[in-house]
């Protein structure tokens, strides 16, 4: 993935809302599971962590990525932002 295709990623994910809060708890297979099936409905996702958590956003976006099979697009302060290609065929595709 390009600097250029990051860069429009992160311009889109400005309008999105976080579907996912990661708080004292951490990241749980239950979570990754389902971010895993909101990446494949959406392709581009933006997450909360909380100040409750004990890691910060950029030390959670890698791992994060790692496990969901996703690139990691964005950590700032306390929100984070993924992007992987959806297969499904009823998904509208990000084009770049």
């Amino acid at each position: 993935m390009t600097s250029k295709h990051r860069a429009t990623l992160r311009s889109m994910a400005q309008q999105l809302r976080p579907i996912f809060h990661i708080g004292k708890g951490g990241i749980n297979d239950n979570m990754v599971r389902d971010i895993i099936s909101a990446l494949e409905a959406h392709e581009l996702i933006k997450i909360d962590v909380l100040r409750a958590c004990e890691l910060t956003a950029k030390e959670i976006i890698n791992d994060l990525a790692m496990a969901t099979g996703s690139e990691p697009i964005q950590a700032i302060g306390g929100r984070i932002v993924l992007y992987k290609r959806s297969t499904r065929d009823d998904v509208k595709h990000i084009e770049f």
